[in-house]
């Protein structure tokens, strides 16, 4: 029998089969009927694959997959994922990582804080009460923490976690957010696109959670990555003087 959902999680994967059926039938298994959207960039070692049988066997109705051709970029895939929601009747669209490092279980909590609170944004912030991170390595944390400090420093932008990859968009920000004018692909992606609904003037809330470090599977970090939200910041900064974003409409 078919489930109609009002909400879509969308996750980004290139070589997950560790942990991808395990984060589809976690989501799926939930109280709360969400569908999910994967986006895989070519993963040679068959997620898409793993994706397709699931489709087939138990989950054709809430379950989709976008393939494309190799990897382009965690952004880009986010765009591609939001134009896809966009084309259909989704109200909620979701942003998750296929690792566990976001907890399944808090997807109904970002659901609240956008369907029954009326927030636009929720945002499953790390460092809203205190420093919620198990099992990353020291560095990482300090680095983690204080690029979100930085990123407030610069721009002003008084969110905790601004980095944060674990989000629910109500439909209507990325319909008026410009998706092709969102130029960066990694860090800098998430901080771009929080900054830009804060401008707009949409309501942003972080909701607490938990960040576990993955346990199985290859981290997708890098050194670029954390360079282009470095720089990113301050074109930023420059664009909330010059830019003219698009208003809200009534």
């Amino acid at each position: 029998m078919s489930r109609s959902s009002d909400s879509i999680v969308i996750i980004p994967t290139y070589n997950e089969k560790e942990n991808i059926e395990k984060i589809i039938r976690a989501v799926l298994g939930l109280e709360k009927c969400f569908h999910i959207l994967i986006i895989d960039d070519g993963s040679p070692d068959g997620t898409a694959q793993i994706v397709k049988r699931l489709m087939g066997e138990e989950f054709a109705d809430r379950l989709f997959l976008v393939e494309r051709s190799g990897k382009l970029g965690l952004g880009t895939a986010y765009i591609a994922g939001f134009k896809w929601a966009l084309a259909r009747d989704y109200q909620y669209v979701f942003e998750m990582d296929a690792d566990f490092s976001h907890d399944p279980n808090d997807l109904p909590r970002l659901y609240a804080a956008c369907a029954d609170e009326g927030y636009d944004v929720a945002i499953g912030s790390r460092y809203i009460s205190g420093v919620n991170v198990v099992n990353w390595p020291m560095g990482r944390v300090l680095m983690s923490y204080f690029a979100s400090m930085y990123v407030r420093l610069v721009t002003g932008f008084q969110v905790h976690d601004t980095t944060a990859g674990f989000k629910c968009y109500r439909r209507r920000v990325l319909q008026t957010i410009e998706l092709d004018k969102i130029r960066f692909k990694g860090y800098a992606f998430q901080i771009e696109m929080k900054f830009t609904a804060y401008k707009i003037g949409f309501k942003i809330k972080e909701v607490p959670v938990i960040f576990v470090n993955r346990r199985e599977g290859t981290s997708k970090m890098s050194g670029g990555i954390f360079s282009e939200a470095f720089f990113g910041v301050m074109r930023l900064r420059w664009d909330g003087w010059t830019r003219k974003y698009p208003k809200i409409e009534k």
